[in-house]
């Protein structure tokens, strides 16, 4: 997070208090004073500080390793969950599209490199982190990604993918952007984008774009299922027109 410089009204120092919260994204455990002060780059007497206001207004807690977010992160979560209108207006297009399928499905937010899951709706079997919404995957190379990017202008999608960290997540990963640009391109045809083993290695996912009133994309809906029960063939036969449908009744208009 970059502080803006001769900026009259930016509080500097509750800015260094979000980069003590942030510090944990990478390093989701309890962490002493010296680790969140190496985490952000802030030295020990402003970190030690800091974590003790957000100890005492409870934010963050004391664990008996270090200090670790509290549960009180999850209430502003909700805050903005349920004060979302496109989330608000996805639940019961989500429900319905799961209750058809019996696959997972999901609503992703697009956040330029990345797309961020705010709803996620499971299926009879997931790891541990298809659970959890606030969740960023990469724009680049994810159904919900490509879907999103298909709706962006060719300048804009190599100024998102030159910018893109386009490292291979499992081993069919697509980085290459020659290769990404042919995906995007076939997903202007199809309407939906196909992801295979691109994020989770035995899965197989299908999405399309949710569009503003401006025809601007703000996120997809995801479908996502198991390659052990689905041939790639039947499954995008399967679920592409569904998740295109529920995509365009989410539309805002």
């Amino acid at each position: 997070m970059l502080e803006p410089k001769n900026d009259r009204l930016f509080v500097e120092a509750l800015a260094r208090g979000f980069r003590v919260l942030e510090a944990f994204a990478d390093n989701p455990v309890p962490m002493s004073f010296s680790e969140i002060a190496a985490a952000t780059g802030l030295d020990k007497s402003a970190t030690q500080r800091l974590v003790h206001t957000l100890v005492h207004i409870g934010y963050l807690e004391k664990t008996p390793t270090g200090v670790a977010p509290s549960r009180r992160i999850l209430e502003r979560s909700f805050d903005y969950l349920r004060s979302n209108p496109l989330v608000n207006r996805a639940v019961p297009i989500l429900a319905n599209l799961r209750r058809t399928i019996k696959e997972r499905v999901d609503l992703s937010l697009f956040d330029d490199l990345s797309m961020l899951y705010v709803v996620r709706m499971q299926s009879k079997r997931d790891t541990f982190y298809a659970h959890l919404i606030g969740r960023r995957v990469p724009t680049f190379c994810t159904s919900g990604g490509r879907a999103v990017l298909s709706h962006l202008d060719h300048e804009k999608v190599l100024d998102i993918l030159h910018r893109s960290n386009r490292r291979k997540i499992t081993p069919r990963t697509t980085v290459e952007i020659e290769k990404i640009l042919a995906r995007i391109e076939e997903v202007r045809e199809t309407g939906y984008s196909l992801a295979i083993e691109e994020i989770l290695i035995g899965e197989i996912a299908v999405a399309a774009a949710v569009l503003d009133g401006a025809g601007r994309p703000v996120g997809a809906i995801h479908v996502a299922a198991s390659l052990a029960e689905w041939k790639p063939d039947e499954f995008v036969a399967r679920a592409g027109p569904l998740v295109t449908a529920a995509a365009a009744g989410l539309q805002q208009v």
